[in-house]
Order: structure tokens, then C-alpha cells, then sequence
């Protein structure tokens, strides 16, 4: 299997990025990608967002996750400000559990 290279990392988190932050702003009753659960769709939206960036920016996996909590709140504060989201602290957390997977498979990735 072919490896992905920085620029192809830095262009498909950008992409997943967006995607992640238009989904979570949409309007109730728009039909959108779940797994059935609120929390495990943050949990795995911020996996897969930190296991790309890991490979996007290797060497800076601490700066990433640190720059994605910082992603999450903003996605928290953008939904306060919609009339038809509401901001939680819950969701934060499991943003912040998507992260931790994703750390422990980029991990995992480099020692194999």
C-alpha cells in the first residue's frame, strides 16, 4: 500500500476539516453522516482529524492536538451562537477522546 505523502496528509485534513465544521453547524432536520451516537461522531471526526495531522505535521503531534482542542472549542462557541445549536462541554470531552485515539494510533503507526 502506498504511503501518502505531507502535501496529499495537509490537503485531506484541510478537506476533513471543513467537513467537520459544516457538519456540526447544520440545521436540525438536515440529513447528515452519523454513527448513531453524538458523542462517538466527535470521538471519531477528531480521530481521524488528529491521526491525519499526525502525518500531515510529524514532530508536532502535541502542537496538533493542542491546536485541535482549541478547533473544538471553536466549533462549541460557533454552534452558542446559532439559534438552533447549543454548546457542550460534553461534546468538548469527547472531542478531546477523539484526540487521545488518534495520538495512540499515530503512535502506534510509527513504532510498527
Amino acid at each position: 500500500m502506498r504511503r501518502l505523502t505531507l502535501f496529499q496528509c495537509r490537503v485531506l485534513f484541510t478537506v476533513c476539516s471543513v467537513a467537520v465544521l459544516a457538519l456540526s453547524l447544520l440545521p436540525p432536520g438536515m440529513p447528515e453522516p452519523t454513527t448513531g451516537w453524538d458523542k462517538s461522531n466527535h470521538v471519531l471526526a477528531f480521530s481521524v482529524l488528529t491521526w491525519l495531522a499526525a502525518r500531515a505535521w510529524p514532530g508536532r503531534l502535541w502542537r496538533v492536538a493542542g491546536g485541535l482542542i482549541v478547533y473544538g472549542v471553536l466549533i462549541e462557541w460557533l454552534q452558542s451562537m446559532t439559534g438552533y445549536r447549543e454548546a457542550s462541554w460534553l461534546d468538548l470531552c469527547a472531542d478531546a477522546v477523539g484526540i487521545g485515539v488518534g495520538m495512540m494510533l499515530s503512535f502506534r503507526a510509527i513504532r510498527a
